[in-house]
């Protein structure tokens, strides 16, 4: 099974600039081992396991918890596909095939 998720955190009550606490957060989903990859709005990260994907969300939220964040803003969209893997890829992959290179 393929689990992608991409997701965006932050604190709303840090002021205007939250780079500081977004940072914390992609060090925790780097720290998880699983592939990810970082864009402007957002993070996409997959797993063979739901479970493992909203444990992510959970430490991720904790972070900010531990860093004095008393209110946090969390978007989540999940794609769960059985009989496949390497999906991230796999998709950019799908698209240059038909149009060439893509912008990643």
């Amino acid at each position: 099974m393929s689990v992608l998720l991409e997701f965006s955190m932050f604190p709303t009550d840090q002021g205007e600039s939250v780079s500081a606490q977004v940072s914390l957060i992609i060090a925790e989903i780097r720290a998880s081992g699983l592939p990810y990859r970082l864009t402007p709005m957002g993070t996409i990260v997959e797993s063979e396991r739901l479970s493992e994907v909203l444990a992510l969300v959970e430490r991720c939220h904790q972070v900010l918890d531990q860093a004095g964040c008393r209110r946090v803003y969390a978007s989540l969209k999940l794609d769960i596909r059985k009989g496949q893997s390497n999906r991230m890829q796999a998709k950019l992959e799908s698209i240059q095939e038909k149009i060439g290179e893509v912008a990643v």
